[in-house]
């Protein structure tokens, strides 16, 4: 796999970093109660307590503080609480290792595992993950749409800033969803899970010598608000259930506040005490 950050050239003093799922796209609900959840069942056979395994799938991905969670250490979250309050998850430790040790968190890299370690656990975590991403592709274009705003945002956004998506989907599944939706054009470079951290991927972008007060990563969970601060760049977030509003407001208030310098401090503090307050 090639380093996609060698071929990606600095156009712009400005620079915005877009989450995908959840952020630009009303996509996180759908995947996560349709495809990550029932899939989490089947593949570990939860059907006596599928309702309140696929109620704890949802609250640590979508509904807390660890919402946008990698799905892999999501999954060892959620069977955790399986194994310790309701029935018992063999292999756990595996799994433990491999979200711990491993600093990239994909199919690919958990392959690797499986090669050194033929975990029978780990084996089952790919299988469910590989269907998972075949589930994701069934769903139509009406169930992966760009929240309203986003399109709007993304044209105002271009004429000023480069813009690079930085997300934990697959890649595969980001040029799919944002050719689908009409505004692949917008962004310059997509960064997918098999490209690193997000927090190592904004660390990549930053190389490319943009002053860290001129870029922003626009981000509906707190994991792209960590990464964010980990760089030393602001962050603007979508709330959920209040995404279309987040966008307006972002559109109205803040985009000209970050490209005039006087986003940083309490307009920034401000947008995320809400968000905190939103999820907590």
């Amino acid at each position: 796999m090639g380093d996609i950050f060698e071929g990606f050239e600095k156009k712009k003093d400005y620079l915005v970093c877009i989450d995908s799922d959840g952020c630009a796209m009303d996509t996180m609900d759908i995947k996560h109660i349709r495809c990550f959840g029932p899939g989490m069942v089947q593949e570990w056979e939860l059907w006596k307590w599928e309702e309140e395994a696929k109620f704890i799938w949802n609250k640590v991905s979508l509904y807390s503080m660890t919402r946008g969670i990698n799905r892999f250490k999501g999954l060892y979250e959620t069977l955790k609480y399986v194994n310790e309050h309701i029935t018992p998850v063999e292999g756990l430790p595996d799994l433990e290792y491999f979200v711990t040790d491993s600093g990239e968190l994909s199919n690919p890299a958990l392959r690797r595992y499986i090669e050194k370690t033929d975990s029978p656990m780990l084996k089952k975590c790919l299988h469910w993950s590989e269907m998972v991403n075949a589930e994701i592709s069934q769903l139509t274009q009406n169930d992966r749409l760009a929240f309203p705003g986003v399109r709007e945002n993304l044209e105002l956004i271009s004429r000023r800033a480069d813009i690079v998506v930085v997300s934990s989907a697959t890649p595969e599944a980001l040029r799919e969803e944002w050719e689908n939706n009409g505004i692949l054009q917008y962004p310059a470079l997509i960064c997918g899970q098999d490209a690193g951290s997000k927090s190592y991927c904004i660390g990549r972008l930053l190389e490319k010598g943009y002053d860290q007060e001129k870029v922003i990563m626009i981000g509906d969970a707190p994991g792209d608000m960590k990464a964010a601060k980990k760089c030393g760049i602001l962050f603007y977030p979508i709330e959920v259930r209040k995404e279309t509003r987040s966008w307006e407001k972002f559109r109205k208030e803040a985009m000209e506040a970050f490209f005039g310098g006087s986003y940083k401090g309490e307009m920034e503090e401000q947008y995320i005490r809400s968000f905190e307050k939103n999820l907590a």
